[in-house]
């Protein structure tokens, strides 16, 4: 397909090599991800390059990283491909993925092309990009219902969001009626695609965004936190956490597989936090704990 300006890259990407692979297809110079999960269906990751980038300069670089993750002994990646994609096709393959979503009781994630025109919830605007969180990710949509409930049922006026990615939570949080959210990110594309997303939506003035490390974050403590991250990140920044949550206040933890629930829980644990019924959507499992009402021993 000579007349072709775009390649699309696809590997079938079992859900625990997923976020290194992304952030290695942004790297290679992607124009765009989408992460696909559905119902009986073995995950896999798409990716679009221009075709500047070389498509068997991306292929070659890709198996490299996957040979090395297969060493390490994680799970083996399938149907790596690279092929040409129309120029007409570009647009539509990438945001047919990206639909309205309804999440929670009052919710609705669209992104800037289909916001719907009439509806009762509240609609969170998310432009698709290098950033993580569309609403459409499991761990996101467990997040976003556990964040529901909880400002529902606490009303909490500050939040921390560590990790904030695309800031679809600190966004969500804003909406809903946090007077102020500190969104944190560690990647700068990450927190100039938050500072959009809070603007597009009209909660600059709630929201604000900052480039920092979340271990080394100094803030006085919030009545609810959130880290959509994965289960090493948690285990990392457990004392961190501890110190973030106010006395009595709730920490909220996504991004985790079901099958590690149990093990991220146990290490909070150590620090005071009790667990209340977790939830679980599309393998992800998201966590509300709360936080001790007096410093641990």
């Amino acid at each position: 397909m000579a007349s072709s300006r775009y390649w699309e890259l696809t590997v079938g990407a079992p859900a625990d090599i997923s976020e290194g692979l992304t952030n290695l297809v942004w790297e290679l110079g992607a124009l765009g991800v989408v992460e696909e999960e559905q119902p009986g269906q073995a995950p896999r990751l798409r990716a679009f390059f221009p075709e500047a980038a070389r498509a068997s300069a991306v292929e070659q670089s890709v198996r490299e990283y996957l040979d090395g993750l297969r060493e390490l002994g994680f799970a083996p990646a399938r149907e790596v491909s690279v092929v040409a994609l129309a120029d007409e096709n570009w647009h539509e393959a990438w945001r047919v993925h990206f639909t309205p979503r309804t999440v929670g009781r009052r919710l609705l994630i669209a992104p800037p092309w289909d916001i719907p025109v009439a509806t009762s919830r509240l609609v969170i605007t998310i432009e698709p990009g290098r950033a993580f969180g569309t609403g459409h990710h499991g761990s996101t949509v467990g997040c976003l219902e556990a964040l529901e409930a909880t400002v529902e049922a606490e009303g909490p006026r500050r939040m921390i969001d560590l990790g904030t990615g695309s800031g679809i939570l600190a966004i969500a949080a804003a909406r809903l009626g946090v007077d102020g959210v500190l969104a944190v990110d560690d990647d700068p594309d990450a927190v100039a695609s938050a500072m959009a997303n809070a603007a597009r939506n009209h909660v600059s003035d709630r929201v604000r965004c900052v480039l920092a490390a979340a271990e080394l974050l100094d803030e006085t403590a919030a009545p609810l936190v959130v880290a959509n991250l994965l289960t090493a990140a948690h285990r990392k920044l457990a004392p961190r956490y501890e110190r973030a949550v106010r006395p009595g206040g709730t920490l909220i933890l996504g991004g985790i597989l079901d099958g590690e629930a149990a093990e991220v829980a146990s290490a909070l644990a150590g620090y005071g936090f009790v667990p209340r019924a977790p939830r679980s959507v599309e393998g992800w499992t998201t966590l509300e704990l709360r936080a001790p009402l007096h410093d641990c021993a």
